[in-house]
């Protein structure tokens, strides 16, 4: 999937700003976002929770995952399995881990894919309307597309520091609004 000029220059730029934050910093931000998001995200006994692992400067969710996990949540990350495909492997703190690129990790084969009713979706920035930029490979727009195209339509939650917002991304026919946003300032929801 190509990506324009401008959307170039907006990740480029949110994700330098993210990467120049230093680490302390960072760490204090994640501790008030998971916070925030403790107090709103709900889930429920068999809720269907994606997240995702850190790379780079990301939010480390892991600390709010577990928290789901605590509440009977089921977890799944992002398995890549092709160029154009991710699906979603059950999670599991003790399960095994293998690479999948992009330095990241996630579940084994041999984990059994899950439906995420709530995902929480990684980006390089995002705007007021709820419009995101990831990183360029249109792998979460596809398997969302995908899951509705299915009759699935799980609720999706950007994970960002402040520092990622734009003014405007500009939208693609393809792209995926978000319909809420959670940073170290709190939980927003798109109309």
């Amino acid at each position: 999937m190509a990506t324009t000029p401008e959307k170039a220059e907006l990740r480029n730029g949110r994700l330098a700003a993210r990467d120049a934050m230093p680490v302390e910093v960072r760490l204090e931000k994640n501790l008030l976002l998971t916070a925030h998001g403790l107090g709103v995200i709900a889930v429920s006994a068999g809720t269907v929770v994606s997240g995702f692992l850190p790379i780079r400067s990301e939010v480390d969710l892991k600390p709010l995952m577990a928290a789901f996990s605590q509440e009977g949540a089921k977890l799944c990350l992002p398995a890549i399995l092709d160029k154009e495909t991710i699906v979603f492997r059950e999670y599991r703190p003790d399960g095994e881990l293998i690479s999948m690129g992009f330095g990241t990790y996630g579940p084994a084969e041999h984990e059994p894919i899950l439906q995420p009713e709530i995902m929480l979706v990684p980006l390089a920035a995002f705007d007021q309307s709820g419009n995101r930029i990831g990183y360029g490979g249109g792998y979460y727009d596809r398997a969302i597309h995908q899951m509705r195209q299915k009759g699935h339509n799980p609720r999706l939650i950007g994970i960002a520091f402040d520092c990622q917002e734009v003014a405007s991304v500009p939208v693609e026919p393809h792209d995926i609004r978000l319909d809420a946003i959670l940073t170290e300032s709190g939980y927003r929801t798109f109309a």
